[in-house]
C-alpha cells in the first residue's frame, strides 16, 4: 500500500483531497504546518489559527488516521515574511505566497517524506501533475477548474517534488469539492476560504511593515514622466504600480503608479495608457516542461495571479535571466511579482520580474 503525508490547512480543499487519497486505498496521515501566528482580531480571516488546527484534527479523526502538527514559524519568518518585508523596501510588489509554497510547504513536505518513508506528498492546490514520456519530465498542469486554478502559486516546484506530488482536485470543481465533504459529512465542509495574505490580513502593507521593522518611511515628492513635482507621498512602500486611489492629489485628470525610486524616494505618476509595456526581464528561473531554452518559444505568460495569459515569444537572457517580448503591451507589469508561462493548460515555467 502506497503511503502519503497531507499538508492538511484545516480547510475543505486539504481536508476532500485526503479524504479521496484514503478512498485510493493510500496509506496517509495528515501535517499541520503551523507558520504563523495571526493576530487575534484578525483571525476570522486569516490561516494558521488554533481552530484551523482543530479543525484538521477533526477531519483527519473522521478520516480514522494519524495528524500532526509542526512548528516552522521561524522558517516562515526567514524565508517567507522577511522576503516580503525587504522586497517592499526595495521598491518591489512580492508574492509572498508563491514563497511560502516554494522554501516552506513543499520543500518541508519532502523533507518529511523522504525521512520517513512516504512515497508522496499530497496537499489540496487546484492543479495537476502529468509525467511526459517524450520528455521524461514531469508536468505541472492548470486545475480543470479555471476560476480556482492555482498553477501560478506553484510554478516553483522541481522534477523531484512534482515527481512525489498528488493532487487530488485538479480534476475537480470548488463545487463539487464541497459537495463531497458535505456527503461525507466533514465539519469544514462550509468552512470560509481563508483570505488576502496570512500575517497581512487587513491589507495594509505599509503599516505592518512599519511594525514589523520598527522603521519609518519619508514622505517624498510625487513626480511626472518629466520629473515635475505633482505633490507629496507619505512613504514609498505605501504605494504599488498601478495604484490610482489613495494618492490623494488634486490632479485634472486621473494618474497611476508607474515607477518608484528608492535612492530618490520618488513616486512617479503617468496616465493609463502609459502604463502599458511591451517586455520584461525576469530572474531566478525555473522551467518545469523543458530543461533549457534553445531558441524562441512562443507560448503564453501571465504578470500576475488574476492577470489574463498573454501572447509572448520567451528569449534567453544574460547571466541566467529571461527576456518576455508581448505580442500586444501588458498594463503595470510590476517588479517582485512572479510571471508564468503556459503552452495550452501545461506551465512550462515561471521567474521573478525585475
Amino acid at each position: 500500500m502506497p503511503k502519503a503525508i497531507i499538508a492538511m490547512s484545516g480547510g475543505v480543499d486539504s481536508s476532500v483531497a485526503a479524504l479521496l487519497m484514503k478512498q485510493q486505498g493510500y496509506d496517509i496521515i495528515g501535517v499541520t504546518l503551523k507558520l504563523h501566528t495571526p493576530e487575534v482580531d484578525s483571525m476570522e480571516q486569516s490561516c494558521c489559527t488554533e481552530q484551523d488546527i482543530i479543525d484538521a484534527k477533526n477531519v483527519c479523526d473522521r478520516l480514522g488516521i494519524e495528524h500532526r502538527v509542526i512548528d516552522f514559524e521561524s522558517n516562515f519568518k526567514e524565508f517567507v515574511i522577511d522576503r516580503f518585508v525587504s522586497s517592499y523596501m526595495c521598491g518591489g510588489t512580492p508574492n509572498p505566497c508563491i514563497d511560502c509554497n516554494r522554501f516552506i510547504k513543499f520543500s518541508k513536505m519532502i523533507e518529511i517524506a523522504k525521512e520517513e518513508g512516504f512515497d508522496y506528498i499530497v496537499t489540496g492546490h487546484y492543479a495537476r501533475v502529468a509525467y511526459d514520456e517524450e520528455s521524461d519530465r514531469y508536468l505541472l498542469k492548470k486545475g480543470i477548474d479555471e476560476s480556482k486554478d492555482q498553477s501560478y502559486v506553484l510554478y516553483s516546484l522541481t522534477q523531484d517534488t512534482l515527481s512525489r506530488l498528488k493532487l487530488p482536485l485538479g480534476e475537480l470543481s470548488k463545487e463539487r469539492v464541497r459537495e463531497i465533504a458535505e456527503e461525507f459529512g466533514l465539519s469544514n465542509a462550509n468552512k470560509k476560504d481563508s483570505q488576502d495574505i496570512c500575517f497581512v490580513t487587513d491589507g495594509k502593507y505599509a503599516d505592518f511593515i512599519t511594525s514589523y521593522t520598527g522603521k519609518t518611511f519619508a514622505d517624498g515628492d510625487f513626480v511626472d514622466l518629466s520629473g515635475n513635482v505633482l505633490g507629496r507621498h507619505k512613504g514609498i512602500i505605501r504605494y504599488t504600480i498601478g495604484q490610482r486611489r489613495g494618492l490623494n492629489l488634486a490632479l485634472p485628470q486621473s494618474m497611476y503608479v508607474c515607477k518608484k525610486d528608492i535612492d530618490t524616494n520618488t513616486v512617479t505618476l503617468c496616465l493609463d495608457d502609459e502604463l502599458f509595456s511591451s517586455e520584461l526581464i525576469a530572474d531566478d528561473v525555473n522551467l518545469i516542461s523543458i530543461k533549457e531554452i534553445k531558441e524562441p518559444l512562443k507560448l503564453q505568460a501571465k504578470i500576475r495571479y488574476k492577470h489574463e495569459q498573454a501572447d509572448a515569444t520567451l528569449y534567453p537572457y544574460e547571466d541566467d535571466k529571461i527576456r518576455l517580448v508581448f505580442d500586444t503591451p501588458q498594463r503595470a507589469i510590476t517588479r517582485g511579482q512572479a510571471v508564468v508561462m503556459y503552452l495550452s493548460d501545461t506551465v512550462v515555467g515561471g521567474a521573478t520580474i525585475i
